[in-house]
């Protein structure tokens, strides 16, 4: 009789010690099983685009602003420095890293002058390219830098002043 008390005992520690451990099991594989849920990425404007001041000689041209900010130009378009900065648009991405985005360049823009005339915007160049992976941990936040070419056409058709307006681009998670 003695022995069999000893031997149920025996047994309920046993079947305790069993439970113990799938329970700790469980529990550290449910740690790992779920990755987070998706977090909708938010974008932040932070730095339009500017492409400084220039001058126009006989014929029209280009000028271009790289997302590493260096700026060019083609045809009679010369830049000129004159305390006009020129710099890439900057948008801030914010969501789960790792997510990822593919930017969507919207259709050419037109710039309307402050004397008359318009200008066309093309946007090109954008920093880092496609797709862009999320390397921060939210709510950190990703600079994505855009740069463009401006097409400028004959002196009439473009006279001095300030050209402003608006373009788009879309950012599409994944």
């Amino acid at each position: 009789m003695v022995n069999q008390k000893y031997k149920s005992a025996g047994k309920l520690k046993s079947g305790l010690f069993i439970v113990t451990v799938l329970f700790l099991m469980m529990e550290y594989l449910s740690d790992f099983a779920q990755e987070l849920p998706p977090r909708p990425v938010s974008v932040y404007y932070t730095q339009s685009l500017s492409f400084g001041a220039l001058s126009l000689g006989t014929s029209g041209g280009s000028i271009t602003v790289y997302p590493s900010g260096i700026r060019s130009s083609t045809g009679g378009v010369i830049p000129v420095g004159m305390g006009y900065p020129f710099y890439p648009a900057i948008f801030n991405l914010s969501g789960n890293p790792g997510t990822v985005i593919h930017p969507l360049l919207g259709l050419d823009a037109v710039l309307t002058g402050s004397n008359g005339g318009s200008l066309t915007l093309h946007l090109e160049n954008i920093d880092p390219g496609d797709p862009i992976i999320l390397n921060t941990t939210y709510p950190g936040q990703m600079p994505v830098k855009v740069g463009g070419t401006l097409y400028i056409g004959i002196f009439s058709a473009n006279p001095p002043g300030v050209y402003s307006g608006t373009f788009s681009i879309m950012f599409i998670q994944e």
